[in-house]
Order: structure tokens, then C-alpha cells, then sequence
């Protein structure tokens, strides 16, 4: 990413109603490519999907917005284990500057994350971003947990159909204030809420 990026790392709270519309029409151009259902969430000014975030980390250039990753402190449980992570989700990067983006999006929230004050942060991404994910964790800043599922709620009700749904995509860890092999063994992960 250009060094003329300038981050803003806000609360949610602190968004105004004309920074959920940019972010709204960012997503929709964002996620658009890969399909209509993706982009569908943002339509309305709406500037998330299915849980809400806690923290954003909003990198702009001389364009608009070009890249965005969300923070939602929650307890997941897997296997046994009930553990607090820093989810980490509403990843996007403006498609002129795809390739260049996860590495300054985690290491511009590296400081909201210590103080959050999680053992981990944790996300899953499609198999399609595997390559991608990969090259940020050759240098051992993260671990890529494969043959776990991951059950979430559905983010709107529909009595026809199931309250809940149950994936096994890419599941990727930071290690925050705890060490990677401190990571709780177990084949599902409960996300006890709707995905980020």
C-alpha cells in the first residue's frame, strides 16, 4: 500500500452517518466482483454485514477509503474452551491495490489489539483468499487452522430457514498477548453470534 495511506482507527461510535455511507458504497464495490449476494448487506448506507464492529481500522488515500478491517471483542468457544478473542473481520482492500493490504491492516491494529487486551485474534476467510493469507503468515505473525469448522448465527431471522449455519473455511490466528501453540485444540469453533 502507498505510504501516503493515513490510517484512522476509531470506535464505532465515533463514525458519522456520512463515514457508514462511504464505507457502505467502499463494500459494495469492494465485495460486488465476487458476487451480488456479497454486496447485498451494504445496500442503505449500511457499513456491516452481520455483527457490528467494535473497532475499525480505516486506512485512506487521495481516492477514498482503501482498505478496512473490523474488531469485535467476543467470547468463541472451541471445543472445550471457552476463549476471548479480537475477531477480526470486514477485511476489504480497493481492488487497484489488491496484494498489498492485509499486512498493514493487521500491523495498523496491532496496538488496538494489545490494548484490547485479548489472547488472540481470530478470522476465517474463504478458501479462494488461501494464497493470500499465506504470504502473511510465512513470517509466523499468524497460523492458518484448516479442518475446523465454524458454526455462527445467521445475522437476519427467516422462520423458513435455519437460525444458524455451520462452515469450515480458513480459520486464521494472531497470537495477541498468548503464543500460537497456546491455541485451544478442537475441530469446531463456536462463534456464539453472526460473523463479522
Amino acid at each position: 500500500m502507498s505510504s501516503k495511506v493515513q490510517w484512522k482507527l476509531c470506535w464505532e461510535n465515533q463514525l458519522e452517518r456520512a463515514d457508514h455511507e462511504d464505507l457502505s458504497e467502499f463494500f459494495r464495490k469492494t465485495y460486488g466482483p465476487t458476487g451480488a449476494f456479497h454486496a447485498k448487506p451494504f445496500e442503505g448506507g449500511r457499513s456491516w454485514a452481520g455483527a457490528r464492529p467494535e473497532r475499525r481500522a480505516i486506512a485512506y488515500d487521495s481516492v477514498g477509503i482503501a482498505s478496512h478491517m473490523g474488531v469485535l471483542r467476543r467470547f468463541i468457544k472451541v471445543g472445550e474452551t471457552d476463549l476471548l478473542v479480537a475477531e477480526l473481520g470486514l477485511y476489504a482492500v480497493r481492488p487497484d491495490l489488491e496484494r498489498m493490504g492485509i499486512a498493514h491492516s493487521v500491523g495498523a491494529l496491532t496496538p488496538t489489539l494489545r490494548e484490547l487486551g485479548v489472547p488472540f485474534a481470530f478470522g476465517t476467510v474463504r478458501h479462494a483468499m488461501r494464497n493470500h493469507v499465506e504470504r502473511y503468515c510465512q513470517n509466523g505473525m499468524a497460523s492458518i487452522l484448516t479442518g475446523v469448522r465454524v458454526r455462527s448465527s445467521i445475522a437476519e431471522v427467516n422462520p423458513d430457514l435455519p437460525s444458524t449455519r455451520t462452515e469450515e473455511p480458513l480459520v486464521v490466528i494472531f497470537p495477541v498477548g498468548r503464543p500460537l501453540h497456546e491455541w485451544p485444540p478442537g475441530t469446531l469453533i463456536e462463534r456464539n453470534g453472526s460473523e463479522l
